[in-house]
C-alpha cells in the first residue's frame, strides 16, 4: 500500500467518525398526526437556531394515520431529520428503545410527542450531563411551580401513590420517574436499553432501576412542564399494568434476567426513513 492510499483511507475514517451527531433527540409517536408537525417545527427550528450538531428521530409506532407522512414530507426538506419504523404498534418502551438504540449521538435525549417539557429545556439536561452525570431525568415534582399547567387531580393522586410504591419495591428514590423527557449519555444507552424488558408504559422505572443497577450517576432535574390533553393513559388498566411491570422489575432482578451477559441487541426497525443513513 502506497503513502497515498493510507493517506486516502485515514481521511476517509475521519471523514465517517465526523458524521456521527453530538446530539440525537428520539420522539416516539403513535397517532400523532395532530400535533406532530408543529412539534417537529418547534423542535427542528430550535435545533438550527442553537447551531446543535444534532438528528432528530421520530419513531412510528405502528399508526393508522399519516404521522409517518408527515415525518416524510419534511424529512425530505431537512436532513437532521429521520423516520424509524416499529414492526407494528409495541407500545411507548419498545418505541423509546427502539429509537435510542439507533440513535448516533454522544448524548440522546428522548421527549414526548407532545412537548409536555419544551425542547427549550434541554440544555438544563445536557448541562447536568456536562456537569458529570450520565443521565439526566426532567422531573416535574422537584419543584412544582415549574409546572406551567397542572394535571388532574386523579392523575396526581396516581402518580403520588405510584411513586411511593416505586421507593419501597425498587428502590427509586427520584421524586419523578415518568416525565417523558430523559437525556443519557452514549455509553449509557448502549449498557442500559438492550437490557430493557417492558415495552409499554412502564418502561420509565425499569430503565432507572437499571441505570441505578449498572452503577450510572442519575441527576433529576426540575424543567418546565405543562400537561396536556388528549393523553392515552387509562388510570385504572394502565396503573394496574404499570403496578404489574413494578412488580415483574423486582422479579427480572431477582432471577438474573436483567444479566448484562445475556443481553440482546438493539430491537431492529422494520424501516429508516429520510435523512441520515439507511439501517
Amino acid at each position: 500500500m502506497d503513502m497515498a492510499t493510507a493517506l486516502d483511507q485515514e481521511i476517509d475514517v475521519v471523514e465517517e467518525i465526523s458524521v456521527e451527531p453530538s446530539y440525537s433527540i428520539v420522539i416516539p409517536a403513535y397517532n400523532e398526526s395532530a400535533r406532530l408537525g408543529a412539534t417537529l417545527e418547534r423542535v427542528l427550528a430550535y435545533v438550527h437556531s442553537q447551531g446543535w450538531d444534532a438528528e432528530v428521530i421520530v419513531v412510528n409506532d405502528g399508526s393508522t394515520d399519516d404521522t409517518a407522512d408527515i415525518v416524510l414530507r419534511r424529512a425530505a426538506a431537512d436532513p437532521t431529520l429521520r423516520l424509524i419504523e416499529n414492526p407494528g404498534n409495541r407500545g411507548k418502551g419498545y418505541s423509546v428503545r427502539n429509537g435510542m438504540l439507533h440513535a448516533r449521538g454522544g448524548v440522546v435525549l428522548f421527549s414526548d410527542a407532545d412537548l409536555s417539557s419544551p425542547i427549550e429545556e434541554a440544555p438544563k439536561l445536557f448541562a447536568a450531563l456536562d456537569a458529570g452525570a450520565d443521565i439526566a431525568i426532567g422531573s416535574r415534582w422537584l419543584r412544582t411551580e415549574t409546572q406551567t399547567q397542572r394535571q388532574p387531580l386523579y392523575r396526581q393522586v396516581f402518580g403520588r401513590v405510584f411513586n411511593l410504591m416505586l421507593r419501597s419495591t425498587l428502590g427509586l428514590k427520584f421524586k419523578d420517574t415518568q416525565c417523558g423527557f430523559k437525556a443519557f449519555r452514549q455509553n449509557a444507552v448502549q449498557a442500559v436499553f438492550p437490557l430493557q424488558k417492558i415495552e409499554r408504559w412502564g418502561f420509565d422505572p425499569e430503565v432507572l432501576f437499571l441505570a441505578q443497577k449498572l452503577g450510572y450517576q442519575i441527576r433529576e432535574v426540575p424543567v418546565l412542564w405543562g400537561h396536556s390533553g388528549g393523553t392515552r393513559i387509562h388510570p385504572l388498566v394502565d396503573g394496574s399494568r404499570m403496578f404489574m411491570e413494578m412488580l415483574h422489575i423486582r422479579w427480572n432482578d431477582l432471577t438474573r434476567k436483567y444479566d448484562p451477559t445475556g443481553a440482546p441487541g438493539a430491537h431492529p426497525a422494520k424501516a429508516v426513513r429520510g435523512g441520515g443513513p439507511q439501517i
